[in-house]
């Protein structure tokens, strides 16, 4: 896998799925660096964490304080960025809408990490539906470190 320096996960608004993948990986040890960032696709004015999803992050010890979405931006592709979308129709989005975004480095999450399945968008669903994403996004993550870390 090609050394990147920045992650950054893609979602719709960057409010849910986003931070909380976010802040899974900010808490595994990788072995170089990386900035995390987060980024919507639509994204009219910047919110705070999902208020669910904060309810599980901080179940398992994650705090995501402070947390705003923010738009993503041509200038936010740069040749050391990883993109992290969660569903097909995202990447489509990202290749479609930024001239900057290069195939190469605009991938499906679970695609990456060798999962069949899409991460499914819990919004509107109950607590233990956004726990369910939590779980399934921390196995998939953890397949993620192995890989970002193999290059070592």
């Amino acid at each position: 896998m090609k050394e990147y320096r920045r992650i950054m996960f893609v979602t719709e608004s960057g409010t849910c799925r986003a931070p909380m993948a976010a802040g899974i990986l900010a808490d595994y040890s990788l072995k170089r660096p990386v900035e995390i960032l987060t980024r919507g696709l639509v994204v009219l004015f910047p919110e705070p964490l999902n208020q669910k999803a904060e309810a599980v992050m901080i179940s398992n010890g994650i705090s995501m304080e402070g947390y705003m979405s923010a738009q993503l931006l041509e200038e936010d592709f740069t040749e050391d960025t990883l993109v992290l979308v969660m569903e097909r129709t995202q990447r489509e989005k990202v290749l479609e809408k930024y001239k900057s975004a290069r195939p190469e480095d605009v991938f499906v999450l679970t695609d990456l990490a060798g999962e069949e399945l899409e991460i499914i968008d819990p919004y509107g669903g109950t607590l233990q539906a956004y726990g369910l994403c939590y779980e399934t996004m921390r196995k998939t993550i953890r397949k993620l470190v192995n890989l970002l870390n193999e290059g070592e």
